[in-house]
């Protein structure tokens, strides 16, 4: 289990090390593990959590090694139970990658032993790791899943509409929004599933059902490639079960048996 406090009175323990989204598998174990042997921390590694009850410090490396396997890659051949783990890592890691320097003044930050943050002790500006949230939202009729392609998909994969929250919005806004941006649907019967922290790179995904008001599909091009209605028995290949867009596609599915 994952306890959030951050050790920061900790001088030894397991260690990550990332890379460009990237994490080394540990050396000479019986199992596939992202979990490095107890050492000593050195002050360039970031306190990250207690992973059953054993502190985990962050290594943030330049480079991914030959043999670092990629995040999602991890996240696909894992228990689900590894998934909070995985995804503080890489969401951590990518915040230390990108603010190194101060956004307001560009001087070098100082990472801060207490907590997750960069501080700039030229004018006094402090960064905490981006969150950025984001709707994702299976849209029905009935038994029927409006599925939609990205354009960087592998071929026929589909999968559940998403977008960001833009300044302002409620979550709620941004479903009718980003589906009729989309494909042009309009929806209402809003209700939320659940959210799910997406480390690629730094993504709060909050999940929805919505059902449409409207059938007819008039895709974006630019978003989207391709979108169609899909019946339970009659389904395109869909993302990975750890996805939260999988979780909503099952949970519909279940519904209908």
């Amino acid at each position: 289990m994952l306890r959030r406090e951050i050790p920061h009175h900790a001088r030894e323990g397991r260690v990550i090390r990332v890379a460009r989204s990237h994490i080394a598998p540990a050396p000479l174990v019986g199992e596939l593990s992202p979990l490095q042997p107890h050492q000593p921390w050195d002050e360039h590694m970031q306190p990250l959590c207690y992973w059953h009850d054993e502190p985990v410090a962050l290594q943030l490396e330049s480079e991914p090694g030959d043999a670092w396997i990629e995040g999602r890659q991890w996240l696909a051949e894992l228990p689900a139970s590894w998934f909070s783990l995985l995804a503080t890592a890489l969401q951590v890691g990518a915040w230390l990658e990108n603010h190194r320097f101060c956004s307001r003044c560009g001087e070098r930050a100082s990472k801060l032993e207490a907590e997750f943050a960069m501080h700039c002790y030229a004018c006094g500006h402090r960064n905490y790791p981006r969150i950025s949230p984001c709707i994702i939202t299976l849209v029905t009729r009935g038994e029927a899943m409006l599925l939609a392609r990205s354009p960087r998909f592998p071929p026929g994969r589909y999968s559940t509409l998403a977008g960001f929250i833009e300044p302002g919005e409620s979550a709620e806004e941004a479903v009718h929004r980003e589906v009729f941006e989309e494909v042009g649907v309009h929806v209402d019967q809003l209700r939320y599933h659940h959210s799910q922290a997406w480390p690629f790179p730094h993504s709060l995904m909050l999940g929805y059902f919505a059902e449409a008001t409207t059938q007819r599909i008039t895709i974006d091009g630019v978003e989207i490639s391709d979108a169609a209605w899909f019946s339970p028995r009659q389904l395109p290949a869909l993302l990975p079960p750890y996805s939260i867009s999988r979780d909503l596609i099952e949970t519909h599915l279940a519904r209908w048996r």
